[in-house]
């Protein structure tokens, strides 16, 4: 078997593959780097604040959407935005909303969706780990020039857009 096996594109804005192997390798190697910095999010988390990634994602997206969604997100919605089932987000939000952080509301328009909203609550919890977030995601990219994160930025969008071709998404 050689490395350089020829894969079609799935698109025709997309050149063919030529070397499936050098593929794999950095797709292996993207997938370490994502389990290592999330291992240390999980890990920080646990430890200074007692709580879980999903937790402080499902509060930062509330926070990061109340300026036009004020009256809260639904569960449709919010479970898009954290790339979730809603079976899955269903638990996480029970606990939260018995926790006082997030709040459950009817939507006016259709009384069988729920809207859900930070709360002043979870509002400050979240504010108390915003920086010690930041700090370990800065602390993963710091091996990195100013420069070379922004290319990165710009070929993981460039992948984005392949991988949702090729995955049959939208744009």
């Amino acid at each position: 078997m050689t490395a350089s096996l020829r894969a079609e594109p799935l698109h025709e804005d997309m050149p063919r593959v030529s070397d499936t192997r050098a593929v794999l390798r950095t797709w292996l190697r993207l997938l370490a780097c994502s389990n290592i910095i999330g291992g240390r999010i999980r890990g920080g988390l646990r430890e200074k604040f007692d709580t879980t990634l999903p937790r402080f994602d499902l509060l930062a997206q509330l926070d990061a959407s109340s300026a036009e969604a004020p009256r809260g997100l639904t569960m449709s919605e919010l479970s898009r935005r954290l790339m979730v089932t809603n079976g899955n987000l269903t638990g996480l939000v029970d606990r939260l909303a018995r926790e006082g952080l997030v709040a459950r509301a009817v939507s006016p328009p259709d009384r069988r969706t729920q809207m859900i909203s930070l709360t002043a609550a979870g509002k400050e919890a979240l504010g108390a780990m915003r920086p010690d977030h930041a700090r370990w995601v800065g602390e993963m990219f710091a091996g990195l020039t100013d420069a070379e994160r922004a290319q990165l930025y710009a070929l993981l969008g460039k992948l984005k857009r392949s991988a949702r071709i090729a995955a049959g998404q939208a744009q």
